[in-house]
């Protein structure tokens, strides 16, 4: 089973045009990106852009306020783009706020009724305060009991949104038949660390998330997102390699090709 492994392009750290990007993986071999949701006129120029790198959308960033009393309305439009694009999954960061958790579980559920009728999953964010771990993605999960709305797994971020010590695998266990996508960001672990380093110079076993996971024939996408160490000042060839060598870490431990 081959593993869909994608690049968010966040990783690049605003240092490059869009065109350098895509040539960048294109280079490295890395053929799946993870892009902001497009305005319904420029759908078609991003695909021609995505096809002339030969390059593939397999998640869709969606910027849209759960807390908002026409957030199912205005998704309306990103589920339509996603489905235009021919990209299954959209990612969405969540929290609920002040506002009661049965209403967000309601308007989450009305979306995923949504997002069926059109082959798309919603995938949270890990973040506070629907999916910051384990235990809090499992209830908010079982709260919405929605096939269509499921969890985008960060390999780090339950390490960043949790004050106590947690262990990746034993985390994603919790929620594993809910995850849907998978964000591959390491850590040197603690609670609000921003200590984000190349792949495999953290604490994440990333071989252990992927056996997991394939054991559940889940094959991604996985989608790098290395978000770098607070204060370090990288030049565009220190940004390039910290892709570069993420990626080769991926490939060394016989998680892509």
């Amino acid at each position: 089973m081959k593993n869909i492994i994608a690049c968010n392009l966040g990783s690049y750290r605003d240092h490059f045009t869009q065109e350098e990007m895509y040539s960048h993986l294109g280079k490295i071999g890395l053929t799946n990106v993870e892009i902001s949701t497009p305005k319904p006129e420029e759908i078609q120029r991003v695909k021609n852009e995505l096809s002339e790198y030969s390059l593939t959308a397999t998640t869709l960033l969606a910027n849209h306020d759960v807390k908002s009393d026409s957030f199912v309305s205005e998704f309306e439009t990103t589920l339509k783009t996603a489905q235009m694009m021919g990209v299954s999954r959209i990612f969405l960061s969540a929290h609920s706020g002040d506002v009661e958790k049965n209403v967000i579980y309601d308007r989450l559920r009305e979306l995923g009724q949504k997002a069926q009728a059109m082959s798309v999953t919603i995938c949270l964010e890990t973040h506070p305060d629907l999916a910051n771990n384990g235990d809090v993605a499992l209830s908010t999960m079982q709260a919405i009991n929605h096939p269509n709305i499921g969890i985008n797994f960060d390999t780090a971020n339950v390490h960043y949104h949790t004050d106590r010590s947690v262990d990746t695998v034993e985390e994603a266990k919790k929620i594993l038949n809910y995850v849907k996508a998978v964000h591959l960001k390491d850590t040197v672990g603690g609670y609000h660390n921003w200590n984000f380093p190349i792949l495999g110079q953290g604490l994440v076993d990333f071989k252990g998330i992927f056996d997991l996971f394939s054991s559940i024939d889940f094959s991604g996408p996985y989608t790098m997102e290395l978000e770098g160490v607070e204060g370090e000042t990288l030049d565009r060839d220190g940004i390039l390699a910290h892709v570069e060598d993420s990626y080769k870490y991926l490939k060394d431990i016989g998680v892509a090709k």
